[in-house]
């Protein structure tokens, strides 16, 4: 690490302003969408007594999942020595804290009654994950903290390896947490499985290094810096690994709840009979997300830094549009309150719920998105979190 130079950028440039002034322009359109909310009630949005959690928690939750995975690059660093990863570890961190900041702010803004949020961080009923995550969210910062405060001061450098530590053991249990929120949810037939909480950290590993993967691009190239191609290259088969390793777990939640008859009827309006929600499952999720990602990077396209951010991309949004089918289709899937017979009221039992996301919402997903990306770049601008240069050259050197 004697050979690399950190710096914050210098100047400030009209593209700097430029990104800053957008994304500020979408910051102030959440914050208009959530107080049109706030005072109308979410009778304005398209979610009523049967979807309770609408596109806000899509976006709110994919944040979250995507910045236990940003961590990865710093994890791989300390916690496994890896020396290339090194240099590349305080953006992680950064960027992951920024992406929780993110997607918990939208999360809180759409409870509703955002004021009465002390009320659950007073009671507590430990029976409940939700309960549980707001230690899991709260001790995410404090370690991701610490873990960035000795990267960056050379006085508690000697303490980077057990923070590092502490924080990918946390992370780990704050992405099971995540996924536990819906496994533990056994009326809704489409959660109930031990499968979503390994599988909620295997999509954080992809969506996040996706995300991060953009995010060091476009520094390195905005603020004029030097970015080799062998950390590229490498962080591009990690995420191969990673979106197919997502595949692989999808493939097998849905063979598994197959293999039981009392699943067949969620499974066939999920994969078959779904209408919008199936066209999302196979053309968003599995092929958008992870089978056009997986050909890019393993062809000679994957050798072409714009081909690789395409790939990127295109794991976001399928990672999005997974958050989607699993959150809103498991809610648009009527409840099987009577096993074996059919129920019928005012209350719409039985019948399949209809959703339509209102432009509120999506703009208060997109808030949050905006801030956490606005964050990142404050902290690239202010902190030396960036090596000066990491080419090839400089690579090999840490490598030996």
């Amino acid at each position: 690490m004697a050979s690399i130079t950190f710096r914050e950028v210098e100047g400030s440039s009209p593209k700097y302003w430029m990104l800053f002034g957008f994304l500020g322009l979408f910051v102030l359109f959440g914050a208009l969408a959530w107080n049109y909310m706030h005072h109308h009630g979410h009778v304005v949005t398209g979610m009523d007594n049967q979807i309770v959690w609408g596109l806000p928690h899509v976006f709110a939750v994919f944040l979250i999942v995507a910045a236990s995975g940003a961590l990865n690059v710093a994890s791989i660093a300390s916690v496994f020595n890896k020396p290339m990863y090194k240099p590349l570890a305080p953006l992680s961190a950064v960027l992951s804290l920024a992406l929780l900041l993110g997607g918990l702010l939208v999360l809180v803004l759409d409870l509703g009654r955002s004021d009465r949020l002390i009320v659950a961080m007073t009671n507590f009923n430990f029976k409940s994950m939700f309960t549980w995550n707001v230690f899991l969210y709260s001790g995410f910062f404090v370690l991701v903290g610490i873990y960035l405060w000795t990267m960056l001061d050379r006085s508690v450098k000697s303490y980077s390896k057990a923070a590092g530590t502490a924080a990918f053991i946390w992370r780990l249990t704050l992405t099971t947490g995540t996924g536990s929120l819906f496994g533990f949810l056994v009326a809704r037939e489409l959660y109930g499985t031990a499968m979503l909480a390994p599988m909620f950290i295997i999509m954080s590993f992809a969506y996040g290094l996706a995300i991060y993967l953009m995010v060091l691009a476009a520094a390195y190239a905005w603020t004029g810096r030097e970015l080799g191609d062998a950390v590229m290259m490498r962080l591009k088969t990690l995420l191969v690994v990673f979106v197919a390793a997502v595949l692989y777990f999808v493939v097998v939640q849905h063979m598994t709840s197959l293999y039981f008859t009392k699943f067949h009827a969620v499974e066939a309006f999920i994969l078959r009979d779904g209408g919008g929600l199936t066209t999302l499952f196979w053309v968003g999720q599995i092929v958008i997300g992870c089978v056009v990602p997986l050909v890019i990077l393993l062809s000679s396209l994957g050798k072409q830094r714009t081909w690789i951010m395409i790939a990127c991309g295109l794991v976001i949004l399928g990672g999005v549009a997974q958050m989607y089918v699993t959150i809103i289709g498991a809610q648009a899937y009527p409840l099987d309150m009577f096993p074996g017979l059919t129920e019928k009221s005012s209350f719409f039992d039985g019948e399949i719920h209809a959703y339509a996301p209102s432009m509120p919402e999506l703009f208060l997903g997109l808030g949050g998105v905006a801030i956490a990306l606005l964050a990142t770049t404050f902290a690239v601008k202010v902190l030396r979190l960036l090596p000066a240069s990491l080419d090839d050259a400089t690579v090999a050197k840490l490598e030996h």
